[in-house]
């Protein structure tokens, strides 16, 4: 497809796009912008109201989304008793957003602290069972001073 045909949809093709599956992605796509400040870029709803495609802009980047269609296999992390991805956004203030994301309805599930590697980084679960992590970059590490400071990390979780 030539996505010059259609300028609004180009937005969501280049780079990697995570594309979730929720009970609920019109809620999802209020808590998105509420929560991380997401924008709309397109909606295409099916006619029983459920959504078959949306996407938005997060971040800097796209992220698609669609409701649940177990006819067709696609089911949310709420349907699978979980998920194993996490979705990161690296941004200038992660208490801040992170604040804001419990504050529309997040769950936390890492608060936010430093880390090892030089991040301020928490992780929440959106009320729709997706997983993010957020953080801010605070100090750069050499490889070296990273892996002892990972390595370090790892005996003091150890002893506890």
């Amino acid at each position: 497809m030539n996505t010059s045909e259609n300028p609004e949809n180009s937005a969501c093709m280049p780079g990697v796009i995570p594309h979730l599956v929720c009970a609920g992605a019109a809620a999802a796509i209020d808590f998105y912008a509420k929560a991380f400040g997401a924008t709309e870029m397109i909606r295409l709803p099916a006619a029983n109201g459920k959504l078959m495609h949306a996407c938005l802009s997060l971040n800097g980047a796209a992220v698609m989304l669609a409701d649940e269609c177990p006819e067709q296999g696609m089911l949310g992390p709420k349907s699978l008793k979980g998920t194993p991805v996490t979705i990161h956004l690296t941004v200038p203030d992660v208490d801040a957003l992170f604040s804001q994301a419990v504050n529309a309805g997040a769950t936390v599930i890492m608060p936010v602290a430093d880390m090892f590697w030089g991040d301020r980084y928490g992780i929440i679960e959106d009320p729709f069972g997706h997983r993010w992590s957020m953080a801010t970059h605070q100090r750069q590490l050499t490889k070296e001073d990273l892996i002892e400071a990972a390595r370090a990390a790892e005996e003091a979780c150890l002893k506890k």
